[in-house]
Order: structure tokens, then sequence, then C-alpha cells
């Protein structure tokens, strides 16, 4: 499909998931930034917003993010870029942000730990300061993370998490926490409309291969043959969304009244152990792969699985994609990128 029918498509979807948004979903066009826009879930957000007759600034450094996922989106007048670090202070004139900037796989935020840290806290107050000042409404995109290995199953929002504050997570996990911390005193001291959503497994096309996730790598693996890695037993239990029901549900909070400041829990409730992952992989692709087994990595989560009771009674969201028609969709893309020129992949 060419970039306009996908734009089509996409205000055809808007449009049916508008007739059954809370009051607040249908808005004048808005100038909005997307921070960490030519990411896997910021360059769908941007598709979204576009499609929904907003203007864009997709803000991103493109140290993860890549610039193929943009690319067909800059046809578009409404959409501008910018190559930009948050941890910087930033002068734009807006009416929304959305703060999608971080390295969110363990592989990438581990990198640059510091970095990770400085894009978390400094990166956040940077966007808050520029929200006080233009008085735009601004979400953040914080992350289960933050309930670290829990103690509590399902995860809910009031549960504060067990978390290791200097562990190989910390960065992230800990920064992350931090950032919803510097979020709530922004609002409490200086009005702030603010929204805080926590996102739970999110997968599906413009992940990076090497993104080093699970979904993502056992998809490469399983496509190109290699042996799939578990670490640990396979026993540990994720939740996996497709990244239209999260996007959907990212947009609902953004529109939602005031009162409402979050954190929400945005994900699938669907839970499965890794090893199930791993065999609907390989029966989805038809691989030969075997599966192998590694030492599970410091502090990985046994369990994670969202509560979202609280989406559902104040958003009426819920994702309707379940997890075998959301591979098979995030396989095919794989399969497209996997077998172009080498030249290609390395346009990010």
């Amino acid at each position: 499909m060419n970039y306009l029918g996908k734009i089509r498509a996409r205000s055809v979807q808007a449009s049916a998931r508008d007739a059954n948004c809370p009051s607040g979903i249908h808005r004048s066009p808005k100038r909005v930034l997307v921070t960490g826009g030519a990411g896997f879930l910021g360059s769908h957000l941007c598709e979204t917003l576009l499609a929904a007759g907003h203007q864009v600034i997709c803000l991103d450094n493109f140290s993860t993010g890549m610039r193929r996922n943009i690319t067909h989106l800059k046809r578009v007048d409404r959409f501008n870029v910018i190559a930009h670090d948050i941890v910087h202070p930033l002068d734009l004139e807006v009416d929304e942000i959305y703060n999608l900037a971080c390295p969110a796989s363990p592989p990438h935020y581990q990198a640059d730990p510091i970095h990770t840290t400085k894009t978390c806290v400094l990166g956040s107050l940077n966007l808050l300061e520029l929200a006080a000042r233009t008085g735009a409404r601004i979400l953040q995109a914080s992350t289960s993370e933050v309930y670290g290995d829990p103690n509590v199953h399902p995860q809910v929002e009031s549960y504060w998490g067990n978390v290791n504050s200097f562990g190989p997570r910390s960065c992230y996990d800990e920064g992350k926490r931090c950032a919803e911390t510097l979020f709530f005193d922004f609002h409490n001291t200086h009005g702030v409309e603010i929204k805080i959503i926590r996102i739970f497994n999110t997968y599906g096309p413009r992940m990076r291969p090497d993104d080093g996730r699970v979904v993502s790598n056992f998809i490469v693996q399983a496509l190109t043959g290699q042996d799939i890695t578990i670490y640990g037993d396979g026993s540990q239990t994720r939740s996996f969304c497709f990244v239209d029901d999260l996007i959907g549900g990212m947009v609902r909070m953004m529109a939602s009244p005031s009162s409402l400041t979050g954190p929400v829990n945005l994900g699938n409730p669907g839970e499965f152990t890794i090893r199930e992952l791993a065999e609907q992989v390989i029966g989805l692709t038809g691989s030969r792969s075997q599966i192998i087994h590694r030492a599970l990595p410091v502090d990985d989560p046994r369990q994670r699985r969202p509560d979202i009771s609280l989406a559902m009674q104040e958003l009426d969201w819920r994702p309707k994609i379940d997890l075998s028609s959301g591979l098979r969709q995030t396989i095919d893309y794989f399969d497209g990128v996997l077998t172009r020129p080498a030249r290609e992949l390395e346009a990010v």
C-alpha cells in the first residue's frame, strides 16, 4: 500500500475508534511534539496523529530511532523532523507533547546507562519546563519496568514495585520512576497538565532487527534459521500488546479529561510463558530452529501482566489484536526487512 493509501486507512481506523472514544477525542487540529518520533512506537504515533489532521513535529536523536520509519511521512507538509537530544533544552511552540524518547530494550539502554538516565531525568525536566512555558499538555511514556520483579500479580497502578536501584537495568527502571516523580511535581507545583501511561511489552512492525527484545529476537532467529535463545527455563511470563492497540490507548489517554493524570497501565492482559512465545513463532514461520537455553539475566522479571481495569473504566480501552494475529503481521514485516539489500538496512 502506498503512503496516501496508508493515511486513508489510518483515517478510517481513527474514525471508527473515535465513534466509541471518551468525550474530548474529537479535537481541533493541534501542533504536537513527539519525542522519539522515529522509533518503533513514535513513528506509528506520528502516522496516527497526521491521519487525525494534526501538525506533527518528530524529534529524535536517531540513536535507536530509524529514519526509514518516517521517510513516507515526510511527504506531508504538516510533518516536520528535528534532530535533537532531549537532554539539551529546546524551545518550541506546541499544544501537546508525547515523550517517547528513550532506548527501551536492555541492550540499547544498557549500552550507555548514564545517558539513559539523563534521557529519563534531564530529558523529562526539559520537556516539562517547555510544557510549563507553553501550557502544553504532556504525556509520559513510562513503563511496566517501574514494577521491577513484581511481588504483586497482575500489576496494578497502586503497586510501588520491587526494583533494584543499582543493577544493570536500573538506569532505565529507576530513570523512568524518577521521570514519573518529576511529572507529578510539575503538576502539583506548576499546574502542568500531565498524562502518564505505563507500557507493557509491545511489539509489531518497525521494531529494529537488533532490538534485543524477545519478540524481535525470536522472529529474526526463526527467519534466519538460527537457534532460538531462551534465557532461563522459559517459564517466566510476559504479556504482549500489538502496536496498533497501544497507540490507540495512548491517544485516548492524551484526550482524556485533565483530572485523569495516571499512571494508567496499557498492555494486553493475555499472559504467555517465554517458551510458549518461542513455540508460536516457530510454528508461524515454519522454521526448523531449535530452542536453546542460556542463563537468566540479572534482575530479569519472573512475571509480567497488566491489570488494565483503570484503562477499561476511564478510557474505554482494551486491546483487540490477539498474539497470533499480531505475530503474523510482525513476521511479515521482518521477512521483508531481512530480504532487503544491506545498503537499505544501513540507511537508518
